[in-house]
Protein backbone atom coordinates (compact mmCIF):
# COMPACT_ATOMS: atom_id res chain seq x y z
CA UNK A 1 0.00 0.00 0.00
CA UNK A 2 2.98 2.38 1.01
CA UNK A 3 4.96 1.23 -2.26
CA UNK A 4 2.39 1.92 -4.33
CA UNK A 5 1.21 5.47 -3.09
CA UNK A 6 4.83 6.63 -3.20
CA UNK A 7 5.03 5.68 -7.35
CA UNK A 8 1.69 7.42 -7.52
CA UNK A 9 3.03 10.99 -5.77
CA UNK A 10 5.41 13.09 -7.75
CA UNK A 11 8.93 13.22 -5.88
CA UNK A 12 9.65 16.82 -5.48
CA UNK A 13 13.79 17.45 -5.10
CA UNK A 14 16.07 20.78 -5.23
CA UNK A 15 19.33 20.56 -6.99
CA UNK A 16 21.92 22.44 -5.78
CA UNK A 17 25.09 23.61 -7.42
CA UNK A 18 28.24 25.32 -6.08
CA UNK A 19 31.67 26.43 -7.07
CA UNK A 20 34.05 28.20 -5.32
CA UNK A 21 34.51 31.53 -7.19
CA UNK A 22 33.61 33.06 -10.22
CA UNK A 23 36.37 32.12 -11.93
CA UNK A 24 35.69 28.25 -11.29
CA UNK A 25 32.29 28.77 -12.18
CA UNK A 26 33.80 29.90 -16.19
CA UNK A 27 36.56 27.79 -16.56
CA UNK A 28 36.44 24.94 -13.94
CA UNK A 29 33.37 23.30 -12.37
CA UNK A 30 30.66 25.03 -13.98
CA UNK A 31 27.07 25.37 -13.07
CA UNK A 32 25.90 24.32 -16.59
CA UNK A 33 28.02 20.93 -15.80
CA UNK A 34 27.04 19.94 -12.48
CA UNK A 35 23.37 21.01 -13.64
CA UNK A 36 23.43 18.42 -16.03
CA UNK A 37 24.96 15.60 -14.10
CA UNK A 38 21.85 16.18 -11.46
CA UNK A 39 19.59 16.42 -14.35
CA UNK A 40 20.65 13.23 -15.27
CA UNK A 41 20.36 11.56 -12.16
CA UNK A 42 17.15 12.88 -11.36
CA UNK A 43 15.60 11.46 -14.37
CA UNK A 44 16.94 8.06 -13.53
CA UNK A 45 15.73 8.36 -10.18
CA UNK A 46 12.32 9.89 -11.26
CA UNK A 47 12.76 12.74 -9.24
CA UNK A 48 11.22 16.06 -10.03
CA UNK A 49 13.63 18.83 -9.69
CA UNK A 50 11.42 21.34 -8.27
CA UNK A 51 14.22 24.24 -8.41
CA UNK A 52 17.80 24.75 -8.75
CA UNK A 53 20.28 26.72 -6.17
CA UNK A 54 23.42 27.91 -7.63
CA UNK A 55 26.20 29.82 -5.03
CA UNK A 56 29.43 31.00 -6.53
CA UNK A 57 31.21 31.77 -3.30
CA UNK A 58 33.54 29.29 -0.75
CA UNK A 59 31.51 26.49 1.41
CA UNK A 60 34.24 26.90 4.36
CA UNK A 61 32.89 29.77 5.03
CA UNK A 62 30.99 30.25 8.73
CA UNK A 63 28.08 31.29 6.86
CA UNK A 64 27.33 28.44 4.67
CA UNK A 65 26.13 29.29 1.66
CA UNK A 66 23.51 26.17 1.45
CA UNK A 67 21.60 27.17 4.12
CA UNK A 68 19.05 29.15 1.82
CA UNK A 69 18.59 26.12 -0.08
CA UNK A 70 18.05 23.97 3.29
CA UNK A 71 15.64 26.52 4.37
CA UNK A 72 13.68 26.36 1.29
CA UNK A 73 13.27 22.36 2.10
CA UNK A 74 12.78 22.84 5.12
CA UNK A 75 9.51 24.91 4.50
CA UNK A 76 6.65 22.16 4.44
CA UNK A 77 4.82 24.62 1.28
CA UNK A 78 7.52 23.43 -0.80
CA UNK A 79 7.09 19.66 -0.17
CA UNK A 80 10.42 18.88 -0.96
CA UNK A 81 11.57 15.16 -0.17
CA UNK A 82 14.94 15.06 -1.69
CA UNK A 83 17.97 17.35 -1.56
CA UNK A 84 20.62 16.58 -4.53
CA UNK A 85 24.25 17.69 -5.04
CA UNK A 86 27.38 16.66 -7.01
CA UNK A 87 29.24 15.64 -4.03
CA UNK A 88 30.06 16.51 -0.44
CA UNK A 89 32.79 18.43 -1.13
CA UNK A 90 30.33 20.66 -3.56
CA UNK A 91 27.46 20.81 -0.23
CA UNK A 92 30.74 22.10 2.40
CA UNK A 93 34.20 21.96 2.71
CA UNK A 94 33.96 23.41 6.01
CA UNK A 95 34.57 19.30 7.08
CA UNK A 96 32.83 17.41 9.41
CA UNK A 97 31.37 19.57 11.49
CA UNK A 98 29.12 22.11 9.05
CA UNK A 99 28.24 18.84 6.89
CA UNK A 100 26.68 17.25 10.36
CA UNK A 101 24.86 20.20 11.10
CA UNK A 102 23.76 21.11 7.67
CA UNK A 103 22.42 17.30 7.22
CA UNK A 104 21.00 16.98 10.92
CA UNK A 105 18.52 19.83 9.34
CA UNK A 106 17.54 18.23 6.49
CA UNK A 107 16.97 14.75 8.33
CA UNK A 108 14.68 16.94 11.03
CA UNK A 109 12.30 18.10 8.11
CA UNK A 110 12.44 14.86 6.62
CA UNK A 111 14.29 15.89 3.46
CA UNK A 112 16.89 13.12 1.84
CA UNK A 113 20.37 14.24 1.49
CA UNK A 114 21.76 12.61 -1.62
CA UNK A 115 25.19 13.03 -4.21
CA UNK A 116 25.55 11.56 -7.63
CA UNK A 117 28.11 9.40 -6.81
CA UNK A 118 26.45 7.54 -3.98
CA UNK A 119 28.78 8.43 -1.07
CA UNK A 120 25.75 9.29 1.03
CA UNK A 121 23.61 6.23 1.41
CA UNK A 122 19.83 6.18 2.06
CA UNK A 123 19.36 3.06 4.24
CA UNK A 124 19.03 3.47 8.12
CA UNK A 125 19.32 0.24 10.65
CA UNK A 126 17.29 0.36 14.05
CA UNK A 127 20.01 -1.57 16.21
CA UNK A 128 17.14 -2.67 18.41
CA UNK A 129 14.38 -3.76 15.73
CA UNK A 130 14.88 -7.19 16.65
CA UNK A 131 13.20 -6.39 19.98
CA UNK A 132 10.77 -4.08 18.30
CA UNK A 133 11.87 -1.26 20.26
CA UNK A 134 13.34 2.30 18.41
CA UNK A 135 15.39 5.32 20.09
CA UNK A 136 16.95 8.01 18.41
CA UNK A 137 20.18 6.68 19.36
CA UNK A 138 19.94 3.31 18.03
CA UNK A 139 18.63 4.36 14.67
CA UNK A 140 21.94 5.33 12.50
CA UNK A 141 22.96 5.01 8.89
CA UNK A 142 25.98 2.71 7.95
CA UNK A 143 27.48 5.20 5.03
CA UNK A 144 27.77 7.63 8.28
CA UNK A 145 31.04 6.85 8.74
CA UNK A 146 32.42 7.41 4.68
CA UNK A 147 29.66 10.54 4.82
CA UNK A 148 32.52 12.23 7.46
CA UNK A 149 35.74 10.90 6.10
CA UNK A 150 34.94 12.30 2.68
CA UNK A 151 33.50 15.75 4.69
CA UNK A 152 36.95 15.53 6.36
CA UNK A 153 39.00 14.71 2.98
CA UNK A 154 37.59 17.82 1.49
CA UNK A 155 38.37 20.13 4.38
CA UNK A 156 41.98 18.70 3.98
CA UNK A 157 41.71 18.79 0.73
CA UNK A 158 40.75 23.01 0.61
CA UNK A 159 43.88 23.23 3.07
CA UNK A 160 46.44 21.99 0.94
CA UNK A 161 44.88 24.06 -1.72
CA UNK A 162 44.92 27.01 0.31
CA UNK A 163 48.58 26.29 1.68
CA UNK A 164 50.08 26.32 -2.17
CA UNK A 165 48.28 29.16 -3.60
CA UNK A 166 48.90 31.71 -0.72
CA UNK A 167 52.14 30.46 0.31
CA UNK A 168 53.33 31.07 -3.71
CA UNK A 169 51.22 34.57 -3.54
CA UNK A 170 52.92 35.42 0.40
CA UNK A 171 56.53 34.79 -1.05
CA UNK A 172 56.16 36.63 -4.30
CA UNK A 173 54.73 39.64 -2.65
CA UNK A 174 57.58 39.86 -0.18
CA UNK A 175 59.72 39.74 -3.87
CA UNK A 176 57.87 42.83 -5.14
CA UNK A 177 54.95 41.39 -6.66
CA UNK A 178 51.06 42.26 -6.21
CA UNK A 179 48.76 39.50 -5.24
CA UNK A 180 45.85 40.87 -4.58
CA UNK A 181 42.90 43.25 -6.07
CA UNK A 182 44.84 46.28 -7.69
CA UNK A 183 44.03 49.22 -5.92
CA UNK A 184 41.81 51.71 -6.65
CA UNK A 185 43.77 53.83 -9.46
CA UNK A 186 46.46 50.62 -10.38
CA UNK A 187 45.07 47.66 -12.98
CA UNK A 188 47.00 44.31 -12.95
CA UNK A 189 49.60 43.05 -15.20
CA UNK A 190 51.16 39.79 -16.01
CA UNK A 191 54.67 40.19 -17.13
CA UNK A 192 57.61 37.95 -18.10
CA UNK A 193 60.06 38.26 -14.60
CA UNK A 194 62.70 36.46 -13.24
CA UNK A 195 60.11 34.55 -11.48
CA UNK A 196 58.14 33.47 -14.37
CA UNK A 197 55.12 35.49 -15.48
CA UNK A 198 53.84 37.36 -12.66
CA UNK A 199 51.82 40.55 -12.00
CA UNK A 200 52.64 43.38 -11.74
CA UNK A 201 50.51 46.75 -10.94
CA UNK A 202 50.01 49.64 -13.67
CA UNK A 203 48.33 53.19 -13.66
CA UNK A 204 45.20 52.89 -14.24
CA UNK A 205 43.86 54.56 -17.66
CA UNK A 206 40.76 56.42 -15.78
CA UNK A 207 41.34 55.60 -12.47
CA UNK A 208 44.89 56.81 -11.34
CA UNK A 209 44.43 60.61 -12.43
CA UNK A 210 42.40 60.92 -9.37
CA UNK A 211 44.37 59.10 -6.93
CA UNK A 212 47.56 61.63 -8.61
CA UNK A 213 45.41 64.57 -8.34
CA UNK A 214 44.53 63.68 -4.45
CA UNK A 215 47.85 64.56 -3.63
CA UNK A 216 48.66 67.14 -5.38
CA UNK A 217 45.57 68.75 -3.67
CA UNK A 218 46.86 67.70 -0.20
CA UNK A 219 50.18 68.45 -0.53
CA UNK A 220 49.25 72.06 -1.20
CA UNK A 221 48.03 72.38 1.94
CA UNK A 222 45.42 74.93 0.86
CA UNK A 223 42.19 72.72 0.90
CA UNK A 224 40.55 70.76 3.62
CA UNK A 225 39.68 66.86 2.83
CA UNK A 226 36.12 67.35 2.01
CA UNK A 227 37.18 70.39 -0.65
CA UNK A 228 39.05 67.65 -2.11
CA UNK A 229 36.66 64.91 -2.43
CA UNK A 230 34.30 67.45 -4.34
CA UNK A 231 36.82 68.68 -6.68
CA UNK A 232 37.75 64.87 -7.51
CA UNK A 233 33.84 64.31 -7.59
CA UNK A 234 33.41 67.09 -9.78
CA UNK A 235 36.28 65.72 -12.36
CA UNK A 236 34.06 62.72 -12.43
CA UNK A 237 35.30 60.36 -9.93
CA UNK A 238 33.32 56.86 -9.78
CA UNK A 239 34.72 54.35 -6.80
CA UNK A 240 34.25 50.78 -7.68
CA UNK A 241 31.51 48.75 -7.56
CA UNK A 242 30.77 47.57 -3.96
CA UNK A 243 30.51 43.70 -3.97
CA UNK A 244 27.68 43.68 -1.42
CA UNK A 245 25.67 46.12 -3.66
CA UNK A 246 26.21 45.80 -7.76
CA UNK A 247 23.91 48.32 -8.16
CA UNK A 248 25.86 51.16 -6.74
CA UNK A 249 29.68 53.34 -7.29
CA UNK A 250 30.82 54.71 -4.48
CA UNK A 251 31.46 58.93 -4.33
CA UNK A 252 34.87 60.18 -2.73
CA UNK A 253 34.15 61.78 0.67
CA UNK A 254 36.52 63.60 3.48
CA UNK A 255 37.14 59.89 5.06
CA UNK A 256 38.05 58.33 2.10
CA UNK A 257 40.76 61.18 0.87
CA UNK A 258 42.58 60.25 4.18
CA UNK A 259 42.29 56.56 3.87
CA UNK A 260 44.16 56.89 0.12
CA UNK A 261 46.73 58.93 1.07
CA UNK A 262 48.18 57.06 3.82
CA UNK A 263 48.46 54.18 1.72
CA UNK A 264 52.09 53.53 0.97
CA UNK A 265 51.47 51.25 -2.00
CA UNK A 266 50.75 54.48 -4.32
CA UNK A 267 54.80 55.18 -3.98
CA UNK A 268 55.47 51.84 -5.07
CA UNK A 269 56.26 50.66 -1.26
CA UNK A 270 53.95 47.58 -0.07
CA UNK A 271 53.33 47.06 3.66
CA UNK A 272 51.07 44.73 4.90
CA UNK A 273 50.32 40.94 6.79
CA UNK A 274 52.10 39.03 3.99
CA UNK A 275 55.46 41.47 4.28
CA UNK A 276 55.10 41.34 8.23
CA UNK A 277 54.04 45.22 7.90
CA UNK A 278 57.71 45.81 7.25
CA UNK A 279 58.42 47.49 3.87
CA UNK A 280 58.84 46.18 0.37
CA UNK A 281 59.65 47.96 -2.37
CA UNK A 282 57.72 47.10 -5.02
CA UNK A 283 59.08 45.98 -8.86
CA UNK A 284 56.53 48.62 -10.11
CA UNK A 285 56.31 52.56 -9.76
CA UNK A 286 54.08 54.17 -7.62
CA UNK A 287 51.48 56.72 -9.12
CA UNK A 288 53.22 59.61 -6.69
CA UNK A 289 56.79 60.60 -5.47
CA UNK A 290 57.76 59.55 -2.17
CA UNK A 291 58.35 63.36 -0.97
CA UNK A 292 54.66 64.21 -2.38
CA UNK A 293 53.22 61.03 -0.35
CA UNK A 294 55.04 62.94 2.71
CA UNK A 295 53.68 66.66 2.22
CA UNK A 296 50.50 64.77 1.59
CA UNK A 297 50.85 63.21 5.24
CA UNK A 298 52.09 66.55 6.71
CA UNK A 299 54.07 64.63 9.14
CA UNK A 300 51.54 62.46 10.28
CA UNK A 301 53.05 59.11 8.05
CA UNK A 302 56.58 59.77 6.76
CA UNK A 303 58.81 57.35 4.14
CA UNK A 304 62.29 57.68 4.27
CA UNK A 305 64.85 56.06 2.42
CA UNK A 306 68.18 55.10 4.20
CA UNK A 307 70.81 52.98 2.75
CA UNK A 308 68.79 51.00 0.65
CA UNK A 309 66.46 50.51 3.58
CA UNK A 310 62.72 51.80 3.70
CA UNK A 311 61.64 52.95 6.97
CA UNK A 312 57.52 54.40 7.53
CA UNK A 313 57.02 55.95 10.59
CA UNK A 314 53.98 57.29 11.52
CA UNK A 315 53.86 60.75 13.76
CA UNK A 316 51.63 62.87 15.55
CA UNK A 317 51.69 65.87 14.19
CA UNK A 318 53.00 68.86 15.95
CA UNK A 319 50.75 71.27 17.42
CA UNK A 320 51.21 73.87 15.12
CA UNK A 321 50.18 71.65 12.33
CA UNK A 322 46.53 71.20 13.76
CA UNK A 323 43.52 73.91 13.82
CA UNK A 324 41.30 71.57 16.05
CA UNK A 325 40.70 72.93 19.51
CA UNK A 326 38.12 75.06 21.06
CA UNK A 327 39.85 78.53 20.59
CA UNK A 328 41.69 78.28 17.31
CA UNK A 329 39.44 80.84 16.10
CA UNK A 330 40.84 83.54 18.75
CA UNK A 331 44.76 83.15 17.50
CA UNK A 332 43.73 83.62 13.69
CA UNK A 333 47.46 84.09 12.93
CA UNK A 334 48.87 81.50 14.68
CA UNK A 335 49.46 79.51 11.56
CA UNK A 336 50.77 82.73 9.16
CA UNK A 337 53.58 84.12 11.76
CA UNK A 338 56.72 82.77 12.22
CA UNK A 339 58.57 82.53 15.63
CA UNK A 340 61.56 84.78 16.04
CA UNK A 341 63.82 82.20 17.55
CA UNK A 342 63.24 79.09 15.55
CA UNK A 343 61.00 80.24 12.79
CA UNK A 344 58.32 78.01 13.57
CA UNK A 345 55.02 78.56 13.45
CA UNK A 346 53.31 80.71 16.90
CA UNK A 347 51.12 79.00 19.11
CA UNK A 348 48.29 80.64 20.98
CA UNK A 349 46.92 80.63 24.24
CA UNK A 350 45.42 82.38 27.08
CA UNK A 351 47.20 82.71 30.90
CA UNK A 352 45.56 83.25 34.17
CA UNK A 353 46.59 86.23 36.26
CA UNK A 354 46.38 86.78 39.89
CA UNK A 355 43.31 88.21 39.66
CA UNK A 356 41.57 85.36 37.16
CA UNK A 357 41.92 87.52 34.52
CA UNK A 358 42.76 85.49 31.22
CA UNK A 359 45.30 87.06 29.01
CA UNK A 360 45.91 86.06 25.43
CA UNK A 361 49.10 85.41 23.29
CA UNK A 362 50.63 84.49 20.68
CA UNK A 363 53.45 82.75 21.77
CA UNK A 364 56.54 79.83 21.46
CA UNK A 365 58.67 77.18 24.05
CA UNK A 366 60.45 75.06 21.25
CA UNK A 367 64.42 74.32 21.40
CA UNK A 368 65.04 75.54 24.67
CA UNK A 369 63.77 79.25 23.79
CA UNK A 370 60.44 81.20 25.36
CA UNK A 371 59.18 83.65 23.37
CA UNK A 372 55.43 85.65 24.35
CA UNK A 373 53.56 88.44 22.73
CA UNK A 374 50.44 89.93 23.54
CA UNK A 375 47.50 89.03 20.91
CA UNK A 376 46.41 92.93 20.44
CA UNK A 377 49.71 93.71 19.81
CA UNK A 378 50.81 91.32 17.13
CA UNK A 379 47.83 91.83 15.27
CA UNK A 380 47.99 95.46 15.49
CA UNK A 381 51.34 95.00 13.63
CA UNK A 382 49.37 92.21 10.97
CA UNK A 383 46.97 94.94 10.18
CA UNK A 384 49.53 97.79 9.77
CA UNK A 385 51.72 96.04 7.48
CA UNK A 386 48.76 94.86 5.19
CA UNK A 387 47.32 98.31 5.41
CA UNK A 388 50.65 99.50 4.28
CA UNK A 389 50.46 97.42 1.04
CA UNK A 390 49.28 98.50 -2.75
CA UNK A 391 49.50 96.97 -6.05
CA UNK A 392 52.65 97.68 -7.48
CA UNK A 393 52.19 99.28 -10.73
CA UNK A 394 54.77 97.99 -12.42
CA UNK A 395 53.71 94.61 -12.29
CA UNK A 396 49.98 95.44 -13.52
CA UNK A 397 50.42 94.36 -16.66
CA UNK A 398 52.11 90.95 -15.56
CA UNK A 399 48.87 90.34 -13.78
CA UNK A 400 46.85 91.26 -16.74
CA UNK A 401 49.07 88.65 -18.17
CA UNK A 402 48.90 86.24 -15.78
CA UNK A 403 45.02 86.10 -15.69
CA UNK A 404 44.76 85.80 -19.13
CA UNK A 405 47.26 82.36 -19.09
CA UNK A 406 45.01 81.33 -15.92
CA UNK A 407 41.75 82.04 -18.51
CA UNK A 408 43.25 79.61 -21.09
CA UNK A 409 43.62 77.05 -18.32
CA UNK A 410 39.96 77.45 -17.17
CA UNK A 411 39.27 77.31 -20.73
CA UNK A 412 40.84 73.65 -21.67
CA UNK A 413 39.68 72.41 -18.69
CA UNK A 414 36.22 72.99 -19.06
CA UNK A 415 36.50 71.81 -22.66
CA UNK A 416 38.81 68.58 -21.08
CA UNK A 417 35.90 67.97 -18.94
CA UNK A 418 33.04 67.97 -21.64
CA UNK A 419 35.31 65.72 -24.09
CA UNK A 420 35.97 63.32 -21.10
CA UNK A 421 32.41 63.03 -20.18
CA UNK A 422 31.43 62.42 -23.99
CA UNK A 423 34.13 59.71 -23.79
CA UNK A 424 32.43 58.37 -20.82
CA UNK A 425 28.99 58.53 -21.99
CA UNK A 426 30.15 56.38 -25.72
CA UNK A 427 32.21 54.11 -23.63
CA UNK A 428 28.76 53.43 -21.09
CA UNK A 429 26.74 52.87 -24.46
CA UNK A 430 29.22 50.71 -25.77
CA UNK A 431 28.87 48.35 -22.77
CA UNK A 432 25.32 48.38 -22.88
CA UNK A 433 25.29 47.01 -26.42
CA UNK A 434 27.96 44.33 -25.52
CA UNK A 435 25.08 43.15 -22.60
CA UNK A 436 22.19 43.33 -24.79
CA UNK A 437 24.41 41.40 -27.37
CA UNK A 438 25.03 38.51 -25.16
CA UNK A 439 21.43 37.89 -24.23
CA UNK A 440 21.11 36.79 -27.10
CA UNK A 441 23.03 33.78 -26.73
CA UNK A 442 23.17 32.97 -22.91
CA UNK A 443 20.61 30.44 -21.74
CA UNK A 444 21.99 30.24 -17.65
CA UNK A 445 19.56 32.18 -15.70
CA UNK A 446 22.23 32.73 -12.83
CA UNK A 447 24.50 34.81 -15.82
CA UNK A 448 21.24 36.35 -17.01
CA UNK A 449 20.78 37.83 -13.72
CA UNK A 450 23.81 39.53 -13.61
CA UNK A 451 24.03 40.71 -16.86
CA UNK A 452 20.81 42.04 -15.91
CA UNK A 453 22.28 43.96 -12.51
CA UNK A 454 24.94 45.18 -14.62
CA UNK A 455 22.56 46.41 -17.26
CA UNK A 456 20.39 48.73 -14.83
CA UNK A 457 23.58 49.77 -13.01
CA UNK A 458 25.32 51.19 -16.39
CA UNK A 459 21.65 52.59 -17.51
CA UNK A 460 21.77 54.46 -14.18
CA UNK A 461 25.41 55.83 -14.92
CA UNK A 462 24.39 56.90 -18.35
CA UNK A 463 21.54 59.06 -16.73
CA UNK A 464 23.84 60.25 -14.35
CA UNK A 465 26.71 61.43 -17.79
CA UNK A 466 24.02 62.81 -19.57
CA UNK A 467 22.66 64.87 -16.66
CA UNK A 468 26.05 66.44 -15.98
CA UNK A 469 27.25 66.97 -19.30
CA UNK A 470 23.72 69.39 -19.60
CA UNK A 471 24.75 71.05 -16.43
CA UNK A 472 28.41 71.72 -17.29
CA UNK A 473 27.07 72.84 -21.17
CA UNK A 474 25.37 75.21 -19.61
CA UNK A 475 27.62 77.20 -17.56
CA UNK A 476 27.90 80.52 -18.24
CA UNK A 477 31.36 81.48 -20.05
CA UNK A 478 34.31 83.16 -17.80
CA UNK A 479 34.45 86.52 -18.60
CA UNK A 480 37.77 87.84 -18.21
CA UNK A 481 37.73 91.17 -17.99
CA UNK A 482 35.17 91.59 -15.23
CA UNK A 483 37.07 89.32 -13.51
CA UNK A 484 40.02 91.10 -14.21
CA UNK A 485 38.33 94.07 -13.29
CA UNK A 486 37.22 93.14 -10.33
CA UNK A 487 40.24 92.08 -9.14
CA UNK A 488 42.78 94.43 -9.73
CA UNK A 489 39.88 96.71 -7.60
CA UNK A 490 40.68 94.27 -4.80
CA UNK A 491 44.26 95.05 -4.77
CA UNK A 492 44.12 98.61 -5.67
CA UNK A 493 42.26 98.48 -2.71
CA UNK A 494 43.87 96.15 -0.12
CA UNK A 495 43.06 97.81 2.68
CA UNK A 496 39.31 98.32 2.86
CA UNK A 497 39.25 94.48 1.76
CA UNK A 498 40.64 93.96 4.50
CA UNK A 499 39.01 95.93 6.84
CA UNK A 500 35.81 95.05 5.66
CA UNK A 501 35.85 91.14 6.12
CA UNK A 502 34.59 90.19 9.16
CA UNK A 503 36.09 87.03 9.75
CA UNK A 504 39.10 86.96 11.27
CA UNK A 505 40.15 83.52 9.80
CA UNK A 506 39.57 85.00 6.51
CA UNK A 507 42.12 88.16 7.15
CA UNK A 508 44.64 85.39 8.14
CA UNK A 509 44.12 83.46 4.89
CA UNK A 510 44.52 86.92 2.76
CA UNK A 511 47.71 87.81 4.86
CA UNK A 512 49.26 84.64 4.05
CA UNK A 513 48.77 84.81 0.32
CA UNK A 514 50.57 88.51 0.36
CA UNK A 515 54.36 86.61 0.83
CA UNK A 516 56.54 84.29 -0.81
CA UNK A 517 57.63 83.35 2.58
CA UNK A 518 55.73 83.81 5.95
CA UNK A 519 57.07 86.53 8.30
CA UNK A 520 58.61 86.12 11.63
CA UNK A 521 57.34 88.60 14.59
CA UNK A 522 60.57 90.86 14.42
CA UNK A 523 59.63 91.33 9.97
CA UNK A 524 56.25 92.70 11.03
CA UNK A 525 58.30 96.37 11.47
CA UNK A 526 60.05 98.12 8.56
CA UNK A 527 63.22 100.98 8.81
CA UNK A 528 61.76 102.78 5.64
CA UNK A 529 59.70 102.64 2.63
CA UNK A 530 62.72 101.99 0.55
CA UNK A 531 64.56 99.38 2.94
CA UNK A 532 62.16 97.04 4.43
CA UNK A 533 63.72 94.90 7.10
CA UNK A 534 61.17 91.92 5.65
CA UNK A 535 61.85 91.47 1.94
CA UNK A 536 60.05 88.60 1.45
CA UNK A 537 56.69 90.55 0.17
CA UNK A 538 55.07 88.90 -2.88
CA UNK A 539 56.60 91.68 -5.38
CA UNK A 540 53.30 92.19 -6.90
CA UNK A 541 52.65 94.80 -4.23
CA UNK A 542 55.11 97.55 -2.90
CA UNK A 543 54.91 99.60 0.13
CA UNK A 544 53.09 103.21 0.41
CA UNK A 545 55.21 106.02 0.70
CA UNK A 546 53.62 106.99 4.06
CA UNK A 547 55.77 109.04 7.19
CA UNK A 548 53.88 106.43 8.90
CA UNK A 549 55.99 103.33 8.07
CA UNK A 550 59.47 105.73 9.07
CA UNK A 551 59.60 103.18 12.34
CA UNK A 552 62.57 104.12 13.90
CA UNK A 553 61.28 104.58 17.84
CA UNK A 554 62.58 103.92 20.98
CA UNK A 555 61.85 100.45 22.39
CA UNK A 556 58.49 100.39 23.90
CA UNK A 557 57.04 103.52 21.75
CA UNK A 558 54.27 102.66 19.52
CA UNK A 559 53.43 104.70 16.35
CA UNK A 560 50.08 105.49 15.72
CA UNK A 561 48.08 103.33 13.37
CA UNK A 562 45.80 104.53 10.55
CA UNK A 563 42.31 104.86 11.63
Amino acid sequence: MIATESTAKTINAVGAIRVSSVKQGLKGDSPEAQKEQIEQFAQNKGFNIKKFFVFMESASKEQQPMQEAIDYCKDPNNQISHFIIKSIDRFTRGGSLPYDLLKNQLEASKVKLIDIYGIIGSNQVNTLEHLGVEYGWSVYSPSKKSEILEAERSKDELRDIMTRMVGAEVRYTRLGYWMRRPPYGYASQKNHTDHGKRTILVPHPNESKFIIEIFRLRSLGQYSDKEIANKINEMGYLGRINPSNTLKHTSLNASKVWRIVRKPIYTGINNEKWTNNQPVKCVFKGLVSIETFNKANKGRRIIRECNGEIIIKDTKAERYSTRQGTRSQDFPYKQFVMCPKCELPLSGSYSRGKSGKRYPAYHCNRQGHYFRVRKEKLEDKVHQLILSLQLSPKHVDKLTHSLESVFKVIEQQHQAKLSSLDARISSVENEIKAIVNKFKILTNQFAIKHLENDLEELEQRLTLLKSKKLELAKQKPFNLGDFATKLKHVFEHLDKSFVQQMSEAKKAKLFSLLFNKLPTYDKLEFRTPKDPIFTDVNPLFSIKNSNLLRLVTPGGIEPPFPG
